[in-house]
């Protein structure tokens, strides 16, 4: 049993405030007034008998006690949020068949993860599960190869596909370590290395090139990449910069050490990654797996980025209907 004023809310506020540093970047992560976050984050200290941040610092710095808590406080709150995911898809025995399409940013963390949470619960049902590239989904899902598809949203409405929207993924710059210190005011660095693109045939790439030239911006066209984790091994190695997404960054931790991530410098935009399912399927079962990716994104993906890289705090972010 929780001591009193120990609570779930608090242990959130506190993870929150410990990750940015802000009552204002807390507040709009936990969907709490300020008021509400300075009281929740009382609350705790007083039950706990220890402050777990310097009040008197702009940004709030966690003190010796609050690092100590704050170990024990991610690893409760992650495993109650993955136990919430595996609670929402609460029954698909009644399906005889199902066969899904995810975009391959989520093979490393969340795929693994939804796979083995559906496959308990499609106990009587032919599964199948592929990745793929959004614009291979996108083509699948309208041919009705797939009853549902996870891929990066075009904004293009159809009355034959209902849209869920899982998560708002902002597009970031990563640059070799210690090549940047600053990209917002050292534009004309980025034109020290060549920019490393995507292959022009993903959407991805579609959307980056669109958002360059709406900035008027040109590079010089070297390189064009097809795999990411190629891309992200050719800016380790120094070999140039590129954009990509938080969700991008994430897959590629084998190279955390040797990139460094930043806001965009030119003009801020994101993707928005959504489940499709057709229309004329009125059961459940397309709300219920989207509601499924949107626990684990949080506990898998956002969680741990925005501990990487705070300042993705209320960017990087999931959606509700």
């Amino acid at each position: 049993m929780l001591m009193k004023g120990v609570t779930l809310r608090g242990l959130e506020v506190f993870e929150a405030l410990a990750k940015t540093g802000s009552v204002a970047q807390a507040a709009e992560l936990t969907g709490l007034s300020q008021p509400a976050v300075s009281q929740q984050l009382r609350n705790l200290e007083k039950a706990l008998g220890s402050d777990l941040v310097d009040h008197s610092r702009r940004p709030m710095l966690v003190t010796a006690a609050g690092r100590n808590f704050l170990n024990r406080t991610e690893v409760v709150l992650s495993e109650l949020r993955l136990a919430q995911s595996e609670l929402t898809v609460m029954d698909l025995t009644h399906l005889s068949t199902l066969s899904i399409g995810l975009i391959d940013d989520f093979d490393n963390d969340l795929t693994p993860r939804l796979v083995t949470i559906l496959a308990d619960s499609l106990t009587q049902c032919r599964f199948k599960m592929i990745t793929a590239s959004s614009h291979d989904i996108s083509r699948a899902m309208a041919a009705r190869d797939l009853h549902i598809a996870v891929a990066a949203s075009t904004g293009e409405q159809r009355e034959d596909i209902v849209e869920y929207p899982l998560v708002r993924d902002p597009f970031i710059l990563v640059a070799p370590k210690g090549f940047l210190t600053d990209p917002s005011t050292q534009e004309e660095l980025l034109r020290q290395l060549p920019l490393l693109r995507y292959d022009h045939e993903q959407l991805i790439s579609q959307q980056i090139e669109a958002h360059l030239a709406q900035q008027k911006l040109e590079f010089e066209e070297r390189f064009e990449i097809g795999s990411h984790l190629a891309l992200m091994a050719m800016v380790a190695r120094r070999i140039g910069w590129s954009v990509t997404t938080p969700l991008g960054y994430m897959r590629a931790g084998r190279f955390h050490d040797q990139i460094d991530a930043f806001p965009l410098p030119f003009g801020a935009f994101s993707r928005d990654i959504s489940l499709f399912a057709a229309a004329d399927w009125a059961d459940r079962v397309p709300r219920d797996v989207a509601q499924t990716m949107r626990h684990l994104l949080q506990s898998q993906v956002i969680g741990p980025a925005v501990s990487q890289l705070p300042w993705l705090a209320g960017q990087l972010q999931v959606m509700e209907e």
